[in-house]
């Protein structure tokens, strides 16, 4: 299928959408963000001591990815700017996505913030792909990692709540305004 057969009318252009580096940024945390999940859910689904271990190492890694993604994500945002493909919407719609954006920025960088404190709060190193140990953020402290597990379990579910609403912008902007928010942002086909 062609970008211009995805256009679901003819005033909204076939080759709408962001740069390619935002798309990259925007599904590449996306799929960060879906493995670390699934990897510390699965994780409270088996007994087996060394795949626990490994299931929260690949939580953590990924975690680190996303804030990486993030940085990533800003600077792209910087360099290649930022169009919006539904700049018709009026004053509470675009402060209402303008939030649900912050909401969403914020939250993917303080979620593995938190984790990465808590997780040195419990008196462990940080690593990237299990090879590279990242500074320690905060010392060892039980009382101060309850309080972070709390924070950070608070932060993934209102995380999952403003990503659900974002999914459902982007839905309502394809299928009952007609626009090209969600095109915008898909990869472009050949």
């Amino acid at each position: 299928m062609q970008a211009s057969t995805l256009a679901l009318d003819d005033s909204r252009p076939a080759n709408a959408g962001h740069a390619a580096s935002i798309k990259f940024f925007h599904w590449a945390t996306a799929v960060a963000i879906l493995v670390a999940a699934a990897a510390v859910l699965l994780r409270e689904l088996v007994d087996d001591k060394t795949l626990r271990l490994f299931l929260i190492e690949t939580h953590r890694s990924f975690g680190v990815a996303v804030l990486m993604l993030m940085a990533g994500r800003l600077v792209a945002r910087r360099v290649a700017g930022h169009s919006s493909a539904a700049a018709d919407l009026g004053l509470i719609p675009r402060l209402a996505a303008a939030l649900t954006h912050l909401a969403l920025y914020g939250l993917m960088a303080a979620l593995p913030l938190l984790g990465w404190a808590l997780t040195n709060a419990n008196g462990k190193a940080v690593r990237l792909l299990g090879l590279i140990e990242l500074p320690r953020i905060v010392a060892a402290d039980l009382d101060l990692a309850d309080n972070l597990a709390e924070w950070h379990q608070r932060a993934a579910w209102a995380l999952l709540a403003v990503v659900v609403a974002h999914a459902g912008a982007a839905l309502w902007h394809h299928f009952f305004r007609r626009d090209a928010v969600l095109v915008a942002m898909l990869p472009r086909r050949r």
